[in-house]
């Protein structure tokens, strides 16, 4: 069998069977398959598509393609978050501490930035001594410890998807609802866990544009989920505008801290506890929803969440301190102030102007190779819906360096709209898929 061939067959839109879709995928991860070939078969399935047994089929060979963690001598039930990716989105490192604080096991097997938004990874790497690089033994110990942890994807686990995970960020092809669908579901099947709770975002600032499409991905990955025994539940979430009012790596965990003592942004507190109260369902912690949304904001409000990922930061080697003092974080040298051009109302925030500036100052990766700048970013001062005066600080730019700056101002004057007349309200979560 010739890879060209099955790229072809692909781009014409045919059916690939699983004995060929198990080949690709074992071929390049082997090194077999070169990365221009591998890039062609991407593209021509973001075109090709794929129907919902190739996508299985290619989520079972990723897992294959490496050794899975074994985390059934850890009692309990194990459930993991994860988002397609927003821009500043850091519900994980709120709502898995809250769950976490509940008594939910919660292993997270987390990415790194890709495109335009902003990785879990990244984010507590500008932690100082922060370690993700954990063994599967170390994963296992700090789940049974503190009941969460947070580990990178080794090289063991679905290698194959850690391959095409970069691959996919510099070659156009993240929005493919099938990679996207296979990529998750693969690390999570391989990490061990028994339930997922997922947050597939839609609008400007994530990679799935339209409610209908993230609806697929959501049933696609909700399908991938019962066929191999495991509860899958998915809120299909607005990111038309940023989540929070912090994008950038430091940046987001000091308002991750704020959250944590109940002085986070409405927006942020809202979803997060709405993830963390569907962890704590799925975990079998308490018998109805409701309870579990009882117990989520009970635990935010007495600061059980907050002790545990200070817990959980200094069991990981990190400096628990940064929660408190946001000064032993990483911070930029430089501010840019974006003003209002006129009087009226923020009527909107492209979410992903202000990721793409964001990266473009070092906060993300252009290439999988470049290095991320943690100090870096942009903070909201407004929100959509909020009245303005000429001349009032829409946003501020941390930067480290001149590279670009100019350019992401332009871009980040660009995201905003401001009119004459308020918007209407949007809906944060617009969706429940399973």
């Amino acid at each position: 069998m010739r890879t060209v061939d099955l790229i072809r067959r692909k781009r014409d839109g045919d059916e690939l069977s699983a004995e060929e879709i198990t080949f690709l995928i074992d071929q390049y991860s082997q090194g077999a398959i070169p990365d221009y070939q591998m890039s062609a078969f991407l593209m021509a399935t973001y075109f090709g598509d794929m129907n919902d047994q190739e996508v299985t089929t290619m989520t079972r060979a990723m897992v294959a393609s490496g050794s899975t963690i074994d985390l059934s001598s850890v009692p309990g039930v194990k459930v993991d978050k994860h988002s397609t990716g927003g821009v500043g989105d850091k519900t994980s490192l709120i709502a898995a501490p809250i769950a976490a604080a509940c008594g939910v096991l919660v292993p997270m097997m987390s990415g790194r930035a890709l495109g335009h938004t902003g990785g879990t990874l990244d984010k507590l790497e500008s932690i100082p001594g922060f370690r993700t690089n954990l063994t599967a033994e170390e994963f296992r110990e700090h789940l049974r410890m503190y009941n969460l942890a947070f580990m990178g994807q080794t090289a063991e686990v679905a290698p194959a998807d850690g391959k095409l995970y970069a691959l996919r960020d510099v070659t156009g092809t993240i929005e493919s609802i099938p990679l996207i669908a296979s990529s998750i579901m693969s690390k999570k099947l391989a990490e061990g866990m028994d339930a997922l709770v997922l947050d597939v975002k839609v609008g400007a600032g994530a990679f799935l544009k339209k409610q209908v499409d993230a609806r697929k991905a959501a049933q696609l990955m909700v399908a991938i989920g019962r066929r191999h025994d495991k509860r899958v539940q998915a809120l299909i979430t607005d990111m038309n505008q940023p989540l929070g009012y912090a994008v950038g790596n430091a940046l987001e965990v000091m308002e991750v801290s704020q959250t944590l003592q109940n002085a986070g942004p409405t927006d942020l507190t809202r979803l997060s506890l709405e993830l963390a109260a569907r962890m704590i369902f799925l975990g079998r912690v308490t018998m109805t929803l409701d309870d579990a949304r009882e117990m989520a904001q009970r635990k935010l409000l007495d600061g059980s969440g907050y002790r545990k990922f200070k817990e959980v930061i200094k069991a990981q080697g990190g400096d628990a301190n940064v929660l408190d003092r946001f000064d032993l974080l990483p911070n930029a040298t430089g501010a840019r102030e974006i003003l209002s051009p006129r009087n009226g109302y923020v009527s909107a925030i492209d979410a992903e102007y202000v990721g793409l500036a964001s990266a473009m100052i070092g906060a993300g990766r252009a290439t999988k190779d470049d290095t991320v700048d943690p100090a870096v970013g942009v903070i909201l001062e407004v929100k959509v819906g909020q009245k303005v005066d000429a001349g009032a600080v829409l946003c501020r730019i941390y930067h480290t360096r001149d590279e670009r700056l100019e350019e992401a101002a332009e871009l980040v004057e660009d995201a905003f709209r401001v009119s004459a007349s308020a918007p209407e309200e949007r809906e944060l979560i617009l969706e429940v898929v399973g």
